[in-house]
């Protein structure tokens, strides 16, 4: 079967991740997320990517990113692993990559979905560790890197609104369910949506969003049957 086209669309959330050469961590310390968010965000400003979240986990990146253009997020993920590999190698004295293999995506609908994208990249890890942008949307830090996408800004009116009603979700967390269906499309391109905005995806791709059903297809029936 021939790999999808990955999900990459002017104007849309995205959930992507990138993950780690096996044995290798992404981070060793501290200042090596420290030193991954700042590439991360000369990247988004150079490439016009918008972020509005980040898990930085030891095997794995999770973002959450919406593109001005439609190569934005390819190009910045290409800067950001150049420079940050760089100064990672540099600062280990180590040589070669840290990527296993391509960066994944999916497109998120606008809404539900995306709020969704976010809670489930600030859960992946405890909000006091300061790996994930979590303490940002709970108003303990303010994060240079980030934007609020509409879906925050749409919790509440003021400042505190937003921050007592994510932490309330963010308590609340997201079904096992949920969690992995967010897994599974980031890890294989299908986009997150309601029936109506996965077609319309389709038609403006020309690419499935969402597997096929499995078994053979249904015969149809006659009026005589």
């Amino acid at each position: 079967m021939a790999r999808l086209t990955r999900l990459a669309l002017a104007g849309h959330v995205h959930l992507l991740s990138l993950r780690a050469l096996e044995g290798v961590p992404l981070f060793v310390d501290e200042p090596d997320r420290v030193a991954f968010l700042q590439v991360s965000r000369e990247a988004a400003a150079q490439h016009q990517v918008a972020l509005h979240a980040y898990a930085l986990l030891e095997p794995q990146v999770y973002l959450l990113a919406t593109p001005v253009h439609t190569d934005g997020l390819s190009l910045f993920v290409q800067a950001l692993g150049r420079r940050y590999v760089s100064a990672y190698n540099r600062r280990h004295g180590r040589r070669g990559g840290l990527w296993d293999g391509r960066y994944r995506a999916t497109v998120l609908q606008p809404g539900a979905a995306v709020l969704d994208g976010l809670l489930f990249i600030d859960s992946q890890a405890p909000a006091d560790s300061g790996w994930t942008s979590a303490p940002h949307h709970l108003g303990s830090r303010r994060d240079a890197v980030l934007a609020d996408c509409a879906e925050y800004w749409r919790l509440g009116n003021t400042p505190f609104d937003r921050e007592l009603a994510y932490r309330r979700r963010l308590d609340e967390g997201l079904s096992a369910r949920r969690s992995e269906q967010l897994a599974a499309a980031v890890h294989k391109g299908w986009a997150v949506g309601d029936g109506a905005f996965l077609a319309q995806l389709a038609e403006h791709t020309g690419r499935p969003m969402q597997p096929r059903p499995r078994g053979r297809p249904r015969k149809a029936t006659t009026a005589a049957e």
